[in-house]
């Protein structure tokens, strides 16, 4: 189905994915369930760190909760392919509603213990690797015009975003009126209202003709077709980068706020806070945007300006002033990982989508696990504000070899799937 946007001004035209009631009701859903996940990632940070006043206990914690993800993705992404991809969503949001049950459970009940959180942590990453490729996948599933995915993706990353502002401040706040445990009860309720826009929806079933291909060989498929075509394999490279060595600032957070800053945990919910107003001014930006020309450049400025924030934020000892950093870096990050996602899920065959979902996963995701243990190790050995500072000169680095290939990058693209004129 053809729609025409170009009637579409203003608001209307930032938000027009919204046309689409299968993705009104994803919406709507996702930034209820949204801001509950960020109030259990602040609280369950927090919680960890009164426990152990330990940064690599930190690095522990965000390790586990994400190694998996690193190891059963790419697995997920041929199931994305194969299966029915609203089903699976599905399953995912009720496994996870689970385990904030039971995370909520054990710490209000008072026998919460380091090793418990590691252990639903993990489960929890074991539910995100199946949930993450296929949320990805299922997003061109629930608009009718293919011109509208870019929209949809920056929308998406917006409600996330306004859950990530909204979420972590109203648990600041929470922890220190209540406890933790209060933010990860009200988190399993928020997932109520996803499952039940997910059970709302009316999606048409997708033809498919790989099922008995061998998971191996599926995998192999995917594997050679991104990797094989250069700017989908730049793009995950740039991403990985920034998965290992920036995304794990987010772990070293409570240890800034409380150490640094001389906060408490509502100092630790305002930054947090700070990051996701910034990623949202970043998704509004992808939002309005008409289509995707220009994304090759968005992403290289996007990753220098959220290396440059944490450059300048490992000098910061003033809050008002982290604060200020914290909205860059966010939008930094939000906008090098949409940018990145638009592209892929622009240039991928449709049949291949869950796989390349999968890669893209790995590395914007995937690879944190390894960074947080490095980033919890390097800050119990030279300092949290030293880690941060390494952290932002290798993303620079990492930008400028990307920049370098984008003469590349874009060569190839005017030869194969889109033009200079849409990406460079």
């Amino acid at each position: 189905m053809k729609v025409d946007n170009s009637n579409l001004t203003g608001v209307k035209h930032i938000l027009r994915a919204l046309r689409y009631r299968n993705y009104r009701l994803f919406f709507g859903g996702q930034i209820i369930s949204l801001t509950g996940t960020w109030m259990q990632y602040m609280a369950m940070s927090w919680l960890v760190y009164r426990l152990t006043n330990s940064p690599f206990a930190l690095g522990v914690i965000g390790f586990s909760s994400q190694i998996t993800i690193f190891l059963v993705t790419p697995f997920a992404g041929v199931w994305a392919d194969q299966w029915n991809r609203h089903r699976i969503v599905i399953i995912t949001q009720i496994l996870a509603m689970i385990q904030a049950f039971i995370l909520a459970i054990l710490v209000l009940t008072g026998i919460a213990r380091v090793w418990h959180i590691i252990a639903l942590s993990v489960f929890l990453g074991l539910i995100s690797s199946f949930d993450m490729p296929v949320r990805q996948s299922f997003t061109i599933d629930m608009i009718e015009n293919k011109e509208d995915l870019g929209n949809a993706i920056a929308l998406n990353s917006m409600v996330f975003n306004i859950a990530r502002f909204i979420g972590p401040t109203v648990a600041g706040i929470l922890v220190a009126v209540f406890d933790e445990g209060m933010c990860f009860l009200l988190n399993g309720i928020s997932y109520i209202a996803v499952i039940v826009s997910l059970m709302l929806m009316k999606i048409k079933p997708r033809i498919t003709t790989n099922h008995n291909n061998h998971l191996w060989e599926s995998m192999k498929e995917g594997f050679l077709y991104t990797f094989g075509f250069p700017p989908m394999r730049f793009i995950l490279m740039l991403m990985g980068l920034v998965s290992l060595a920036v995304m794990p600032y987010a772990v070293l957070m409570p240890v800034f706020a409380r150490d640094i800053l001389h906060g408490n945990s509502q100092t630790l919910g305002f930054l947090m806070g700070a990051g996701g107003l910034g990623a949202l001014a970043g998704a509004i930006y992808l939002a309005s945007k008409k289509d995707i020309r220009g994304l090759g450049k968005t992403i290289a400025v996007s990753t220098f300006i959220l290396s440059a924030g944490l450059i300048v934020l490992s000098f910061s000892r003033v809050v008002w002033f982290s604060l200020l950093l914290m909205v860059f870096i966010g939008f930094g990050i939000m906008v090098n990982m949409a940018a990145s996602n638009t592209v892929l899920q622009t240039i991928v065959d449709d049949d291949k989508r869950g796989r390349v979902m999968s890669f893209y996963i790995m590395a914007f995701i995937g690879l944190t696990p390894f960074g947080s243990l490095l980033a919890g190790s390097l800050a119990s050995a030279i300092g949290t504000p030293n880690t941060i500072l390494i952290a932002g000169i290798f993303c620079i680095a990492g930008t400028l070899v990307f920049v370098q290939r984008m003469k590349l990058f874009n060569e190839v693209l005017t030869q194969s799937r889109l033009t200079v004129n849409t990406v460079s």
